[in-house]
């Protein structure tokens, strides 16, 4: 006879993710300058991009900046949607 498991726990979001962040005035002009969790500024980052058509539809994962995101991305006209989370960690204090 199998014996029955109990049910996983929920898991826990991670409180790191969670602790609001403050952007910069480069990060702010695309998501605002509140302070907000990394998980909502991704959100906000991903729904800006996508307002804007700035996503390349031939390499989805690439994203080509405007002006607004050149700033944030150092000057670069494209990033990966991978570099992107590492480039915009430089523009949020905790």
């Amino acid at each position: 006879m199998a014996k029955k498991t109990a049910p996983a726990p929920a898991r826990k979001a991670n409180a790191a993710f969670m602790k609001p962040v403050t952007p910069d005035a480069a990060l702010a002009a695309v998501v605002g300058s509140a302070p907000l969790p990394r998980t909502e500024l991704t959100k906000k980052l991903w729904d800006y991009i996508k307002k804007n058509g700035l996503q390349n539809p031939k390499a989805k994962t690439e994203i080509i900046a405007d002006d607004k995101l050149k700033a944030v991305f150092n000057g670069k006209a494209k990033v990966t949607m991978f570099e992107m989370t590492k480039l915009v960690s430089g523009h949020v204090s905790a």
